[in-house]
């Protein structure tokens, strides 16, 4: 007999659905997500830290858990909500069922609830704060607590590594700094030959500089990025000595260090199929995508930053380039997981960004 779990919304909306992972019971901004498959590797990306996603296809979990698809080792975000939840995954490749996974992370989660009302309720006002209720005498109470209540803000500093680490490579030196990193990211990296040294968030330019990395990536990660001005300092120490590559988050830092300012964004872009087109080539790609805040493009026009891509749905900054320095960025996701691998080829870009530099100042050494 499945037992009743609420999902109760700040605008007084709830709705009546069966517990699934967790009987620890969460709140946090509830966000909805598109992709129809990757529901792992997006329950375990770190940018949906302290959030609740709801996923729009209507079955999840029919092909399982298994361990090699995670993004991170633990994951954090704060809730699932899905119209059906499998309980008999199938595939050769599964361990687990997701409620099995949900309640070894601690994770709640409902099942049984009308995904598209709530989608097109977040659509309508934008992303709202949630909550999970087990007794139906507690809705009215949360309710009250959710419109009230802070949510933290420190999503950046719980998810970063809290002390570097080496993934080992033979070519170029990377230096990854760890908003909230996924895992394919260095996997990429690892791909193309780079040794890759993943740092925390609050690394300074003074310590990624006395590494001698031939590139550095910034990587994405949850939350405002207002919220992290030690990384803006961080990025304006290193622009024009060292090329480097931000993603996300990491593509909003960017920006924001060059005088450029972002916006929260009504209800975000999370999903797998975006489009996205290149200014440059003309080319349209879909893109996988995660993220509740933008760059203003009009706080673009007095810095050296130039759009390079946008996003078709809307028309907002999906990409940067510096004018004359080396350095570019993106704010979708080019390596996937889950999502398509239109955009893989940004990573040989940076490689060949980091050899022209290395060339450079061979040159001007000689």
């Amino acid at each position: 007999m499945f037992e009743k779990r609420y999902l109760v919304l700040e605008d007084g909306t709830f709705y009546m659905g069966f517990k699934l992972g967790s009987d620890v019971l969460t709140k946090g901004e509830i966000v909805f997500n598109t992709a129809m498959t990757g529901y792992q590797e997006t329950i375990s990306d770190p940018s949906y830290t302290g959030q609740i996603i709801t996923f729009t296809y209507p079955l999840i979990g029919n092909y399982g858990i298994n361990r090699e698809d995670f993004e991170s080792l633990v994951p954090t975000l704060n809730g699932v909500v899905v119209k059906e939840a499998c309980q008999t995954p199938s595939n050769f490749r599964s361990q687990k069922s997701l409620d099995e996974m949900l309640k070894e992370f601690n994770i709640p989660g409902i099942s049984g609830v009308d995904t598209r009302s709530i989608t097109k309720k977040i659509r309508q006002h934008g992303v709202l704060k949630a909550a999970f209720v087990d007794d139906k005498e507690d809705i009215e109470t949360t309710i009250q607590t959710l419109k009230s209540v802070e949510l933290p803000r420190t999503e950046v500093p719980t998810v970063s590594t809290k002390t570097p680490y080496v993934s080992t490579g033979f070519d170029l030196r990377v230096v990854l700094v760890d908003f909230g990193k996924k895992q394919n990211i260095v996997r990429e990296l690892n791909a193309r030959g780079c040794e890759v040294t993943v740092v925390p968030y609050d690394t300074s330019a003074e310590d990624i500089i006395k590494m001698s990395p031939d590139g550095v990536m910034l990587s994405n990660g949850p939350g405002d990025p207002q919220d992290v001005q030690v990384a803006v300092e961080m990025i304006q120490g290193i622009i024009g000595k060292i090329p480097f590559f931000g993603i996300c988050l990491g593509h909003q830092l960017f920006a924001l260090s060059q005088g450029a300012t972002s916006f929260k964004m009504k209800f975000g872009h999370r999903g797998a199929n975006h489009p996205v087109k290149d200014l440059s080539t003309g080319k349209i790609a879909l893109t996988s995508q995660n993220h509740g805040y933008a760059i203003d493009e009009a706080s673009l026009k007095n810095t050296e930053l130039e759009v390079t891509h946008i996003a078709l749905n809307d028309g907002t900054v999906e990409g940067l380039r510096h004018k004359s320095k080396p350095a570019f960025s993106v704010q979708y996701h080019p390596e996937a997981c889950p999502g398509p691998t239109d955009s893989n080829y940004l990573f040989d870009r940076f490689i060949e960004l980091m050899l022209d530099h290395k060339k450079k100042e061979r040159v001007n050494h000689a």
